[in-house]
């Protein structure tokens, strides 16, 4: 199966689970994966949430900025992945003057 974000409309979610600006995005979901492609504008964030029942994987593509995990902010930039478990809380953020572009993916633990 290929997963074509070329063909793929950006959609734009405000607010991004209680975040700042907007999330805007490419997503493919399934019932076992949810794979995107996102893009934070300049003082855009994903708001702070748990994974309960899925962990998540974002590779940041281009760009920098920041993630707060677990209580403690670790800066990102492109090339580097960060990892959130299944219990733990997250929130993507970018803190700087350009866009910052990530590739994450959210699998369901189903047990």
């Amino acid at each position: 199966m290929i997963v074509d974000f070329k063909k793929m409309e950006e959609e734009r979610i405000e607010n991004f689970r209680g975040g700042n600006i907007a999330l805007n995005v490419k997503m493919f979901t399934d019932k076992d994966n949810k794979i995107m492609k996102g893009r934070l504008e300049p003082s855009a964030s994903i708001g702070l949430h748990k994974h309960a029942g899925n962990s998540e994987i974002i590779l940041i593509t281009k760009g920098s900025g920041q993630v707060l995990y677990e209580g403690d902010y670790i800066d990102l930039k492109e090339g580097d992945v960060h990892y959130c478990a299944n219990g733990k809380s997250h929130s993507l953020i970018n803190n700087s003057d350009s866009d910052l572009e990530f590739f994450a993916v959210v699998g369901e633990h189903n047990n």
